[in-house]
C-alpha cells in the first residue's frame, strides 16, 4: 500500500471504530448547515486528490499537487464572502469547493466535474480550457493560479489597494465591492520567498501610512517546503510583530476554530481597511506532488504523526461532538462522494483535448471589452490643468516634455488611469518626465511607491482586477529583472490560463536602452530587451521622437483599455532631452505636441525618405543615428530610406517587408546586443522572404561602461554609415 491507500484505510477504520483524535470542543459560531457544507467540501477535495493520482497513474491526468491536509481552508472560505477576490495557494481545492457550495453558486456535482475536467486537461475545462490544471472560477472571484511560489502575493496586494482606491476614484470596469477584501493564501515555505517578504513589507509600509489596504494573507503552515522543513515556530516568530500587519493564528485541523478565527480576521480587515496575517496550522499528506515519495525525506514516524492528525478525522470528531451528524453518517457521506467521483471519470476521461497550436494560442490575446466612448479631454479641462504650459504645445519640445503632455491629456481623458512607481510624484519621475502630474491629479492617481519593483508591478496587476487602468513606471530597464516574473508568470499568463475570463491590462513605462553620456553604466544603460521579446501576447512599443511617443502612448492606453493588453512602453533615455539632429543647435530632433486625437496604431511603422539604394531598419536610438548616417550617405550619392519599427512585439513583419520592397539592400541597425536582439528576428524574416542582400550593425555582447566609453559597444552614426558602404560595395 502507498501512503494514499494507508490514509484512506485509516480514515475508514478509525471512523467505524470511533477512534478519533483528541482535541478541543467545537468553537461556537459555525451553524450546523454551514458546518456540514464545509465538511462536504473537505471530503470532495480529498476524493478528488485520490482520483487525480489514479488518473495520473493511468496516463489520464497530467499534473498533481494535492490539497490533502489543507482541507481546513474550506472553513476559511465559509468565513469570507464570495465577492472577496481570492488568489489561492495551489493546495486550496477545498477553499474553492466550499466557496461554491456555501454560496450556492457552484453545487458540488458541478464543482466535481469542473475539477475533474481540469485534471484531465480537457478542452471543455471551464477555467483554463485544457491548458493547465489550475484552481479558479470567474463566478467565485477566484483568478486562476499555476504553481505559484509567492508570485501571486504582489497582485493580491494590488487588488486590495484597488478596492480601497475605488471608493475615491470609480473605474469604468469596476468589479469588486466597496467593502470587499482581497485574500491570498500560500505555504510556510513560500513565506520565505523574497516576493512574499516584499509584499508583506509593502502592505505594512502602506498600512502604517494610513493607506486603505484590505488584504488578508493566509499562511498554510504544514511545516515543510517540498522536502525542506521550516524551523519550529518560524512563521509565528517572523510575523507576530510586523508593523502595520495584524497577526491571527488558528488550528487548520479544527474547522470550527478555523472558521471563527478567519471570521475575526476578515472582520478586522473589512472594517479597519488594514492588512492581516492568518497563520493556519495544517499538515501535508502524501508528499509534495505527483509520484513524490514522502518517506524518502521524512521518517516513517513523522509521516504517521501527520497522518494521525488527518483533518477529516478531526472534522468527524468535531461534527459528532457538536451534534451535527453521527460518525456513521459522515462516513457514508465520504463513501458516496468517493463513488460519485469514480463514476464521473468514465465520461471525463473521454473528453477531447486541445489538438493544435492554434487552439492552444487562442487564449493568449485577451478579448476586447466594451468601453464608454471618450472623445479626448475637454478644452476647458486642458486649459485648467495645463495653465501656462498650453503655450508650449505650439513650440517644438524634446521627448520628455511631450510624453509628460501626453500623460496629462490621457489622465484627463481616463479618470481610472493611475500611475505608480518610485519617485514619480514629488520628485517628478525619472528625468522629470512626470513633473507636475502630482499637482495636477493628486496622490491617489500619482502613487509614490516604496523601492520594490515586484510590488510596483503587482500593484498594477491587482488594480486591473478592479477596473483600473494602471501605468506603472520602472525607473531603468535593468531594474525590471528584479520583477520580470510579474510580467512573464503573472500578467501575461492570466488570459491564457483563464480563456480570457480574467485579464490585467496595463501600460508599463520603462526608461530604457543606452547612450547616456557620463552616467550609469550597465544598471542605468541596459541594451537588452530579450527578456520581454519572448513573452507571448506582450506588446512592446519603442518611440524615437517626441511626437511619435505621444501618438504611440495613446495607442498603448487604447490597447490596454479596450483590448485588455499588457503593453511595455520602452522610452529611450538618451532621447528624452535630445534637441539637435545633424548639427549642434539645429533643434532638428524636437517636435510639436500632436493633437490629442492623433495615434500611431499597433503595427504602423515609420518610413523616412524614399531612397532605393538602401533601407535601414531600426528603432529607438537607432532611428536617430541612422537618420544622421542617412544624411552622411546622401553626400556620397547613396539614397537611403530609414524604417522605424516603433513596435517591437508583435513585430510588424508585413509592414517591414512592404517598406523594404524595391531597395537594393537592407541594413538592420539594432542597438541591442547581437545575441537576443531584434536583429535576430529581422534577419530571419528577410531570409525567409527572399531578401538576400542584407546585413546587420548591432551592439556587441557586452555590458555598457560608464564614462567616455559609454557608446563604444553599440552602433554609432559613423559605424552605421561604414556598414552601409560595406554592404553596397
Amino acid at each position: 500500500m502507498d501512503r494514499t491507500e494507508i490514509v484512506e484505510a485509516n480514515f475508514r477504520r478509525r471512523v467505524l471504530a470511533e477512534d478519533l483524535p483528541i482535541g478541543n470542543a467545537p468553537t461556537p459560531g459555525l451553524n450546523a448547515d454551514t458546518a456540514l457544507d464545509v465538511f462536504r467540501a473537505q471530503v470532495l477535495s480529498r476524493c478528488l486528490d485520490l482520483t487525480s493520482r489514479d488518473m495520473q497513474k493511468r496516463g489520464q491526468g497530467f499534473y498533481t499537487i494535492g490539497s490533502s491536509g489543507h482541507e481546513g481552508m474550506a472553513a476559511v472560505a465559509a468565513a469570507l464572502r464570495v465577492d472577496d477576490i481570492a488568489f489561492l495557494h495551489y493546495r486550496d481545492a477545498a477553499f474553492q469547493i466550499a466557496r461554491g457550495q456555501v454560496s450556492g453558486i457552484t453545487p458540488l456535482p458541478q464543482m466535481m466535474r469542473d475539477m475533474l475536467l481540469s485534471f484531465a486537461c480537457a478542452a471543455d475545462d471551464p477555467i483554463s480550457g485544457g491548458r493547465h490544471k489550475v484552481l479558479g472560477a470567474k463566478a467565485l472571484f477566484i483568478p486562476p493560479q499555476t504553481s505559484t511560489i509567492a508570485s501571486h502575493l504582489p497582485k493580491a496586494m494590488g487588488a486590495a489597494y484597488g478596492v480601497g482606491l475605488a471608493r475615491r476614484v470609480v473605474p469604468e470596469h469596476r468589479t469588486l465591492p466597496d467593502d470587499g477584501i482581497a485574500v491570498v493564501s500560500f505555504g510556510d515555505a513560500s513565506l520565505n520567498h523574497s516576493t512574499a517578504q516584499g509584499t508583506i513589507n509593502a502592505a505594512g509600509w502602506s498600512s502604517v501610512q494610513g493607506a486603505p489596504l484590505p488584504l488578508l494573507m493566509v499562511c498554510e503552515d504544514n511545516g515543510i517546503g517540498i522536502s525542506t522543513k521550516s524551523p519550529e515556530g518560524w512563521v509565528e516568530a517572523s510575523m507576530c510583530h510586523r508593523p502595520g500587519v495584524k497577526y491571527f493564528k488558528a488550528d487548520g485541523l479544527d474547522l470550527y476554530e478555523s472558521f471563527a478565527v478567519a471570521q475575526d480576521a476578515a472582520h478586522y480587515v473589512r472594517t479597519r481597511r488594514k492588512p492581516a496575517f492568518l497563520h493556519l496550522r495544517t499538515v501535508r499528506l502524501y508528499g509534495h506532488a505527483g509520484p513524490d515519495v514522502v518517506t524518502a525525506y521524512l521518517s516513517k514516524t513523522e509521516v504517521e504523526a501527520d497522518e494521525a492528525n488527518d483533518p477529516l478525522l478531526q472534522s468527524v470528531r468535531l461534527l459528532r461532538d457538536a451534534g451535527v451528524a453521527t460518525s456513521n453518517d459522515l462516513l457514508e457521506m465520504y463513501e458516496q462522494t468517493r463513488a460519485d467521483v469514480i463514476a464521473s471519470l468514465q465520461d471525463i476521461e473521454q473528453r477531447p483535448h486541445l489538438q493544435t497550436a492554434a487552439e492552444v494560442m487562442t487564449a493568449i490575446i485577451p478579448p476586447n471589452r466594451d468601453c464608454v466612448l471618450r472623445n479626448g479631454p475637454s478644452a476647458t479641462d486642458r486649459a485648467d490643468v495645463f495653465g501656462a504650459d498650453m503655450s508650449a504645445m505650439s513650440n517644438p519640445q524634446p521627448m520628455s516634455k511631450i510624453i509628460n503632455m501626453a500623460m496629462t491629456d490621457l489622465m484627463l481623458e481616463h479618470p481610472e488611469l493611475v500611475q505608480m512607481g518610485e519617485d514619480i510624484g514629488r520628485k517628478g519621475g525619472n528625468y522629470g518626465v512626470t513633473q507636475k502630474l502630482l499637482g495636477r491629479f493628486g496622490p491617489t492617481r500619482m502613487v509614490d511607491t516604496l523601492l520594490d519593483e515586484q510590488s510596483i508591478l503587482g500593484l498594477a496587476i491587482g488594480m486591473a482586477h478592479n477596473g483600473f487602468l494602471a501605468m506603472p513606471e520602472i525607473q531603468f530597464l535593468a531594474y525590471l529583472h528584479n520583477a520580470e516574473d510579474q510580467l512573464r508568470g503573472e500578467a501575461a499568463t492570466l488570459p491564457f490560463f483563464s480563456q480570457g475570463q480574467w485579464t490585467n491590462p496595463m501600460v508599463l513605462r520603462i526608461s530604457s536602452l543606452g547612450y547616456q553620456k557620463g552616467f550609469g553604466g550597465h544598471f542605468h544603460n541596459d541594451n537588452s530587451l530579450a527578456v520581454l521579446r519572448d513573452i507571448p501576447g506582450l506588446v512592446i512599443a519603442c518611440p524615437s521622437r517626441g511626437d511619435d511617443a505621444a501618438r504611440m502612448l495613446r495607442e498603448a492606453v487604447r490597447l490596454a483599455r479596450e483590448e485588455q493588453r499588457v503593453v511595455v512602453f520602452v522610452e529611450p533615455i538618451a532621447l528624452y532631452p535630445m534637441r539637435d539632429f545633424v548639427e549642434t543647435g539645429d533643434g532638428g530632433w524636437m517636435s510639436q505636441y500632436p493633437a490629442p486625437s492623433e495615434r500611431i496604431e499597433l503595427g504602423e511603422i515609420g518610413v523616412h525618405g524614399d531612397g532605393t539604394d538602401l533601407a535601414i531598419v531600426t528603432y529607438g536610438n537607432g532611428r536617430y543615428l541612422s537618420c544622421q548616417a542617412q544624411a552622411d550617405l546622401a553626400a556620397d550619392g547613396v539614397n537611403v530610406r530609414v524604417i522605424d519599427l516603433r513596435w517591437l512585439a508583435p513585430l510588424p513583419e508585413a509592414a517591414v517587408l512592404e517598406a523594404v520592397a524595391g531597395c537594393d539592400a537592407v541594413l538592420i541597425v539594432d542597438e541591442c546586443r547581437k545575441t537576443g536582439g531584434q536583429a535576430e528576428g529581422l534577419m530571419t524574416l528577410m531570409a525567409e522572404n527572399g531578401v538576400r542582400r542584407v546585413a546587420r550593425e548591432v551592439a556587441v555582447d557586452s555590458f555598457i561602461a560608464t564614462g567616455p566609453a559609454y557608446g563604444v559597444t553599440m552602433p554609432s552614426r559613423k559605424s552605421i554609415a561604414s556598414a552601409a558602404r560595406a554592404l553596397l560595395d
